[in-house]
């Protein structure tokens, strides 16, 4: 299990972690999300891709431990988890207003658009990644 985390967190933790990191600093260090609300969209969409490609190294790595698992259910599953990973965002987002008195959550609405472009950002990965696998799969096979 140990073995698991670390090739997991080498391989993709990364790519999420960085993008927590340049929102912070353009957040608190530049004041960029207020000056520019439109930030916020690419920012959930680059999200949505960065947790999905750590959620498909995470199932792919987890083989060794639990078997093969069908490529269809690795990408379901990736991006079951990217929103359930977005909804806790957002949830967080709103605890944070109401008990620290920050205003990260304008109203219902960047609520919905903050998920939609998480997702769209996950749905773009898998398809990426489907794209992929079927290239792969016809350089292998090049008959079928």
């Amino acid at each position: 299990m140990k073995k698991w985390i670390k090739s997991t967190l080498a391989e993709a933790g990364w790519a999420p972690f960085s993008v927590f990191c340049v929102y912070a600093v353009a957040a608190k260090g530049f004041n960029a999300y207020c000056l520019y609300p439109w930030l916020d969209m690419p920012t959930h969409y680059i999200g949505g891709i960065t947790i999905t490609y750590f959620f498909l190294a995470a199932i792919r790595n987890s083989e060794r431990l639990i078997g093969s698992t069908p490529r269809i259910i690795q990408f379901l599953l990736a991006v079951g988890l990217t929103a359930i990973t977005a909804e806790a965002w957002e949830f967080l987002e709103y605890l944070s207003d109401y008990f620290l008195a920050t205003n990260i959550n304008l109203r219902v609405k960047d609520t919905l658009c903050d998920l939609f472009f998480g997702l769209l950002g996950s749905i773009t990965t898998i398809a990426y990644a489907a794209i992929k696998v079927r290239v792969a799969s016809k350089r292998r096979n090049p008959g079928t």
